[in-house]
């Protein structure tokens, strides 16, 4: 009889060692471990209430990759000024999809130019060339997904470091990306 309590009791609180262990090692491991409550993300808002910019505009994660499990990364650029777009670049490992939400842009996917407006979207595959500038007066504002997220957070939340700089080919190579030329021109 007093085996059988043991055993109840020992299987009883295994739960809780688990739960408590889980606990312990979230509570020491970084913040990208931690899982995000469900709900909606505002407009305008980020998914963790930061803030970031590139310079030429205003990003805003969406979607980060710790809740797809590393499957997609989303963010929303606002204030797009004219003129503003990353260098040309390819990626090794994502699918880079643009949607334009207001402004109109020039893009470079490969060797082709394609002007886009609002409602327009455009896919830069992997390891194909790719960059895009704003052409309007008006502010552009697009939407940008990255699949697999592969090292894309880490690469917005270093290159909006001081002193670091878009035109430094180190900080590509060291996100699973290769920087090959300049922006493009707006005119």
């Amino acid at each position: 009889m007093q085996r059988r309590r043991f055993v109840q009791s020992a299987a009883a609180l295994f739960p809780a060692a688990v739960i408590d262990h889980a606990l312990a090692a979230a509570a020491t491991a970084g913040p990208e471990a931690h899982p995000l409550p469900p709900g909606p993300v505002l407009s305008g808002q980020d998914r963790l209430h930061e803030h970031h910019s590139l310079g030429f505009s205003t990003i805003a994660f969406k979607v980060l990759p710790r809740e797809t499990a590393g499957n997609l990364f989303l963010i929303e650029h606002t204030h797009l000024r004219k003129g503003g777009g990353p260098p040309l670049h390819l990626h090794y490992a994502q699918e880079e999809y643009f949607y334009v939400m207001e402004g109109d842009f020039l893009f470079q996917v490969g060797d082709q130019r394609i002007a886009l407006h609002p409602g327009d979207s455009i896919l830069g595959p992997r390891k194909i060339p790719h960059t895009f500038t704003v052409t309007s007066e008006t502010p552009g504002h697009m939407l940008i997904a990255f699949t697999p997220a592969g090292q894309m957070e880490g690469f917005f939340r270093a290159a909006e470091k001081p002193g670091v700089s878009l035109s430094d080919p180190a900080l590509f190579a060291s996100h699973g990306c290769k920087l090959l030329g300049p922006p493009l021109s707006a005119s």
